[in-house]
């Protein structure tokens, strides 16, 4: 009989009205911050393969973030929507800010991933000013450290390749990190039951247990393959295995499908990648919709919201592994893991790290399948004097431009 790993916590009974409460609350830490800290401007600018946003305060700080690879077909919402309602607002009324800006000129009608995203990289470069001007890094903003380092899985977004090519594929990438966990797609991503090759999902799982052994950790990713009874199937073949968790197997809003299959398979479930939605993520954590929430910090709309998530998982005994869209997210997990105390033993390994651990001020080790997490100030990122000086403008908002244009 399947038993789910002693990783995973006893789930607690939970209320709607306790859930709605932490959906409700402030979660940033601004006592004590020094002011005032008024927004003069926002950029987005562009240097080589980075595309970053810039905001400064009067007082002459600033804070710098990473977009996403998004950035390109989204950032309009942000120059028009969302940053003019920033300009000449401090930087310690975040949260207030924020509701004003999500109800004004209807905001609400467009909200979305696009949305989110545009919010979630303005909010960590007002997380950075705030961290700046307390002498904090961004974690101490929501709470007391309570990890210090990240363990981690390695994933692989292969499909159309043989059980044999992706089991080697695993192999090499788990050697180079030391990684001591594994995550491999099954079924053919939102394909209504269709494998991407025929037999491949099950000849995957039966023979990477048998390749790595009784020990090794096992994540099985279905990108929103099947409907439920189909999903089931595949659950009970990876309870055959002992895996780990079994992630999305229906689509991403299928909530009532995808608390079917919760409810007809003993491995925990894993949801909520591409979730914007707090009240949806209250309705999964209510309901035992899924055991673990995946929301990207990214996707979700950055760190307010995902703690949030983290807070109600918590209430109800849940495990938080989130999502990683690639780029930086992955530090981002780094910077949530190091003040959320029901983060998942494993996270994602992504793209992203080789090409940006050198912003850090703290040396970011990717050794033994962990990485340490940052303990600079803000989100930890320092950039040389001159190193923004080759970058191209995309746009700027300041008091000059407050006046949205269409």
């Amino acid at each position: 009989m399947y038993r789910p790993h002693p990783d995973f916590p006893t789930r607690k009974p939970v209320t709607g009205q306790q859930l709605e409460a932490i959906c409700q609350s402030k979660v940033v830490r601004t006592e004590g911050i020094p002011g005032p800290l008024v927004i003069e401007s926002i950029e987005m600018i562009k240097r080589d393969k980075f595309v970053f946003i810039r905001t400064r305060t009067t007082c002459g700080l600033e804070g710098i973030s990473i977009c996403g690879e998004n950035w390109k077909f989204f950032y309009p919402i942000l120059q028009l929507k969302i940053a003019p309602y920033f300009i000449g607002t401090d930087c310690r009324d975040i949260e207030d800010t924020f509701q004003y800006m999500y109800v004004r000129d209807l905001n609400y009608k467009i909200q979305g991933l696009a949305f989110w995203c545009c919010w979630s990289w303005l909010e960590a470069s007002i997380l950075d000013i705030l961290g700046k001007a307390s002498g904090k890094f961004i974690g101490e903003l929501f709470g007391p450290r309570v990890n210090d380092e990240v363990n981690y899985y390695m994933a692989s977004g292969n499909r159309g390749n043989t059980p044999e090519e992706e089991i080697a594929i695993l192999e090499e990438r788990m050697a180079e990190y030391g990684v001591k966990a594994l995550k491999f797609k099954v079924g053919g991503r939102m394909s209504n039951n269709a494998d991407q090759v025929q037999g491949r999902s099950e000849g995957l799982i039966f023979a990477a247990r048998k390749h790595f052994g009784d020990d090794m950790i096992i994540h099985a990713d279905g990108n929103g393959s099947y409907t439920p009874d189909v999903a089931i199937r595949y659950g009970k073949m990876l309870e055959e295995i002992n895996a780990y968790f079994y992630e999305e197997p229906c689509p991403f809003d299928y909530l009532w499908e995808t608390k079917e299959v919760a409810d007809g398979v003993d491995i925990p479930l894993a949801f909520g990648e591409q979730e914007t939605s707090l009240r949806r993520f209250r309705w999964l954590i209510e309901n035992d919709g899924c055991q673990v929430v995946q929301p990207d910090v990214q996707y979700n709309g950055g760190f307010i919201k995902t703690c949030k998530v983290a807070r109600m998982a918590e209430a109800a005994g849940m495990l938080i592994t989130p999502h990683v869209s690639g780029g930086i997210q992955y530090a981002h997990v780094l910077m949530l893991a190091s003040f959320t105390p029901n983060m998942g033993k494993y996270q994602e390994l992504k793209v992203g790290y080789k090409e940006t651990k050198d912003f850090f001020t703290t040396d970011l080790v990717l050794k033994d399948g962990k990485i340490n997490i940052p303990n600079g100030v803000g989100l930890g990122m320092a950039f040389d004097k001159n190193y923004f000086d080759p970058a191209v403008e995309i746009f700027r908002a300041d008091e000059a431009k407050r006046t949205k244009t269409y």
